[in-house]
C-alpha cells in the first residue's frame, strides 16, 4: 500500500530513491528557508500524510499533531532532536527518530578548523589584508599562540569528542580532559584523557569545546559564571547547539577580556546573534555549516528514508529516540 509523506525542505535524491523504491510517495517543501509553524500547519491539512520529515528548524508539537492526525512517524533530519515534542509523540503514539552516525567526522573538523583559525588569528589575517591594512612583514603583527601542546577539556565526550580528540593527539601533542555522565574508556585508554568535573575542566582547559545535547541541564551551561572559571587565554568552541551558551554573556567576556577569544558553528538565537557578537574581533562565527557535507547530507537522507520506510514496513524506526 503506498504511502505519503511531507519533507519540510528539500533532501538529496539519495534518500528520495530509497523513498521511491519502497512506494513511499512524497511532497516536498522548495523554499531554501524553513516554513513557519503556519505554513507547516496549513500544508499538513491539505493531505493525510503518513509521516514528515522534518529538519532542526521545525517546531514538531501538539498543534502540528492536531494538523494532521494521520501522521505515524516524524524523521528528524538530523542527530539532533530538541525541536520536537518527545512526549506528545509518545502519547500518540508516533515514531521519532534521528540520523546518528551521519555527521561526527564533519562536525569534529570542522571544530578543530575553529580551534586552528583562534589560535593561528587566520580570520583576523584574512580581514586585515583584504581592509588593505597590510604594509609590510612585521614579527609583531597577528602574533597567534601555538596549538600544539595545549590542554582541551570537551564537555561531552561522544562520538564527535572522540573524534575530535583523534585529530588532534597524534598531530598537536595535546592533553585532553573531559567531563561525560558516561566514561569514556576508548578517550583514557588509548589517548590518556583525564575525567574530571565540568569546573575543573573550565579551570585548567586552554580550549573548551561543547558536544552536548540541548537538554534542559545544558541550556546555558556555560554562562557568566562558568565564563569566569576559564583561563583569560583561553579560546570556548561551539559546535553543539546554541542555547547551550549565554550568548549575551559571551559577549561581556569576550570584550571584558575575561576570555581570549571563541568559535561558534552555532547561535542561541538564531539565525540573529546576540548584540555586539557581530563586531568582535576575537570570535570566529560561521553559519551553522559543520555538518555540511555533501556525504554527510547523502547519508542523512538516506537515514530519513530508512526510517521512514522502516515505520511502515515494521512498524517502527531504526534511530528510535522516544525512551
Amino acid at each position: 500500500m503506498t504511502k505519503l509523506i511531507y519533507i519540510t525542505r528539500r533532501i538529496p535524491i539519495s534518500g528520495l530513491k530509497i523513498l521511491e523504491e519502497n512506494n513511499v510517495v512524497y511532497d516536498m517543501g522548495t523554499n531554501s528557508l524553513p516554513p513557519t509553524k503556519k505554513e507547516l500547519i496549513k500544508q499538513l491539512k491539505k493531505k493525510p500524510y503518513d509521516g514528515i520529515i522534518s529538519f532542526l528548524t521545525d517546531e514538531i508539537d501538539s498543534e502540528i499533531f492536531d494538523a494532521c492526525p494521520s501522521i505515524k512517524v516524524v524523521a528528524n533530519f538530523s542527530v539532533g532532536y530538541n525541536n520536537i515534542n518527545l512526549e506528545e509523540a509518545k502519547k500518540r503514539n508516533i515514531g521519532v527518530s534521528n540520523t546518528p552516525g551521519t555527521s561526527a567526522i564533519a562536525v569534529a573538523e570542522h571544530t578543530v578548523a575553529l580551534m586552528m583559525a583562534l589560535t593561528t588569528r587566520l580570520v583576523e589575517g584574512d580581514r586585515f589584508v583584504r581592509n588593505g591594512k597590510f604594509k609590510g612583514w612585521d614579527p609583531e603583527l597577528l602574533v597567534g599562540t601555538d596549538l600544539r601542546g595545549k590542554t582541551i577539556g570537551l564537555i561531552g565526550s561522544g562520538e564527535i569528542g572522540t573524534k575530535v580528540t583523534e585529530m588532534l593527539h597524534n598531530g598537536f601533542g595535546i592533553s585532553i580532559l573531559y567531563f561525560d555522565p558516561i566514561t569514556n574508556e576508548n578517550l583514557e585508554k588509548n589517548f590518556g584523557a583525564i575525567k574530571k568535573e565540568t569546573n575543573e575542566i573550565l579551570r585548567e582547559a586552554d580550549i573548551i569545546s561543547l558536544h552536548v545535547p540541548l537538554l534542559p541541564s545544558t541550556k546555558h551551561l556555560i554562562n557568566k559564571e562558568a565564563l569566569s572559571m576559564m583561563k583569560k587565554t583561553s579560546f570556548l568552541i561551539n559546535t553543539s547547539r546554541g542555547p547551550v551558551v549565554d550568548e549575551n554573556a559571551l559577549v561581556e567576556a569576550l570584550k571584558g577580556g575575561t576570555i581570549k577569544g571563541a568559535g561558534l558553528d552555532v547561535f542561541e538565537f538564531e539565525p540573529k546573534l546576540a548584540k555586539g557578537l557581530g563586531k568582535l574581533d576575537n570570535v570566529i562565527l560561521t553559519p551553522h555549516i559543520a555538518s555540511s557535507r555533501s556525504i554527510c547530507r547523502d547519508m542523512m537522507s538516506e537515514a530519513v528514508a530508512k526510517n521512514i520506510v522502516a515505520v511502515f514496513s515494521n512498524g517502527s524506526v531504526i534511530n528510535n529516540v522516544i525512551k
